[in-house]
């Protein structure tokens, strides 16, 4: 099977794009993006050529540039290139500038797929129709494959790093993974193409040069058949790391609970879990938290509440038997879950105390800070929250309910008093807005046998 056959049935296989849709070549000059051009107009996809100029190289950059021009009209398809001061972006953000370079293209290339997505549609055909992208294709091959999962490896990603690129990952379409560069060549030189060399390419400054000029031939010197060995590895870890996120999300299932903006995690669920460090770091890894903080959210585990770890990004908050994972800009939970047997909660207005009592025992008093609940009424755990727009109860001595909004009318509340109410919830009903009013439905009765006592205390 020819490679032009080869890479047909890799697009089918893998399901990467259809017939129909127009595709964005990352086309540099190079034999593998060359090569790319040719299999897609010998299959007959439409496709545009869209080239970064980063101007790294002086005369070569142009060069490179002039040639892609010049290949765009052997093919007769539009052309799209794009300069960058390459050098000043590194230098204002702090990168290197293999860095830079991959943010510049990287959002260059999601500005021209936006009209996939519901954005204007550009209008770079060569008789000025309108045209939408629907993939970006990179030439990509098996050997740069390789060299990827090896630096992951070095560098430590975990698993997810061992697959390597993989062939689809949204807009993005990688349809060369499964060709090494000497099949590449060998096609480019049958079908006597021309290309242009990246003289960079011999630098062993850049890292993945490194690999492929110097690291890889040393190994090759022991282990001859060392790259097939790996190309094979990146199958089997494609398939483990299936594995691994079918597990993972069974945990996720058991483990996380959403409320609103936050996730609650029980401690005692957690602790129990196994591979204990492998689950945290995949729970706080979604939220920016890195592997170094994984013995710091176990250790959070044992710790008093209101301690917390934080990521650029998010916090995680001890709250007594639970760890609550919430936006950094907020210190307290927006949402406490409260189990049957928890005598004291910290939130963001002060401290709730419970108490249970027996009905004989009960004193009435006329404060809004305290609350008498029918502890028969209620459901655990109780949920602390803060009240959102739509909430509604059935105030005390009321037998129809009034919406939280109009409540607060009524009370002659501020808007800034309005934005400190928190609500206790008990099986998705109020049964206290804190500090104001208990619901009706709560109250005690001659038939009340055990009454809790919640009393709140402001900070």
């Amino acid at each position: 099977m020819d490679l032009l056959q080869r890479f047909q049935q890799y697009i089918s296989a893998h399901d990467l794009f259809s017939p129909k849709d127009t595709l964005l070549l990352a086309v540099s000059g190079g034999i593998d993006s060359v090569v790319l051009c040719e299999l897609c107009k010998q299959a007959g996809f439409q496709f545009v050529i869209a080239h970064c100029n980063f101007k790294l190289r002086g005369e070569e950059s142009e060069r490179d540039a002039a040639f892609v021009q010049q290949l765009a009209q052997k093919y007769n398809v539009p052309v799209l290139i794009k300069e960058f001061d390459t050098q000043k972006y590194a230098e204002n953000n702090k990168l290197s500038i293999q860095e830079a370079a991959r943010e510049l293209r990287y959002t260059w290339f999601a500005e021209l797929l936006k009209p996939a997505i519901g954005g204007p549609k550009m209008r770079e055909s060569i008789d000025h129709s309108p045209l939408t992208i629907h993939h970006l294709l990179t030439a990509h091959h098996l050997d740069d494959n390789i060299e990827t999962m090896l630096m992951h490896f070095f560098r430590g990603t975990g698993i997810h790093g061992l697959r390597g690129m993989l062939p689809k990952k949204g807009p993005i379409v990688r349809p060369l993974l499964f060709a090494r560069k000497q099949e590449l060549k060998q096609f480019a030189v049958e079908h006597q193409l021309s290309w242009v060399e990246d003289s960079s390419n011999a630098l062993d400054k850049y890292s993945r040069n490194y690999f492929r000029n110097q690291l890889i031939p040393l190994v090759q010197q022991i282990y001859p058949e060392a790259e097939n060995n790996l190309a094979a590895n990146l199958r089997r870890f494609a398939d483990m790391e299936q594995l691994y996120e079918q597990a993972l999300a069974l945990h996720k299932k058991k483990l996380l609970e959403y409320k609103g903006e936050e996730v609650h995690i029980s401690i005692l669920k957690l602790q129990k879990s196994e591979p204990l460090h492998s689950i945290v770091y995949e729970i706080i890894n979604d939220f920016g938290f890195s592997a170094a903080q994984i013995e710091e959210v176990i250790h959070l585990m044992k710790s008093e509440s209101g301690r917390y770890v934080q990521s650029a990004t998010h916090r995680i908050i001890k709250n007594r038997r639970w760890l609550i994972i919430a936006r950094a800009q907020s210190e307290q939970a927006q949402t406490l879950v409260i189990d049957k047997e928890e005598d004291q909660v910290v939130f963001e207005n002060g401290s709730l105390y419970f108490e249970q009592l027996k009905n004989k025992n009960i004193q009435l008093v006329n404060d809004a800070a305290i609350a008498l609940i029918d502890h028969d009424t209620l459901q655990y755990p109780l949920v602390l929250r803060k009240w959102k727009k739509g909430d509604y109860f059935y105030p005390l001595g009321l037998r129809k309910k009034k919406k939280l909004a109009r409540f607060f009318i009524d009370q002659k509340l501020s808007l800034t008093d309005k934005e400190k109410v928190w609500v206790l919830e008990s099986n998705k009903k109020i049964a206290w807005v804190v500090g104001l009013r208990i619901d009706d439905r709560f109250k005690l009765t001659d038939a009340t046998r055990q009454v809790l006592r919640i009393q709140f205390v402001k900070s």
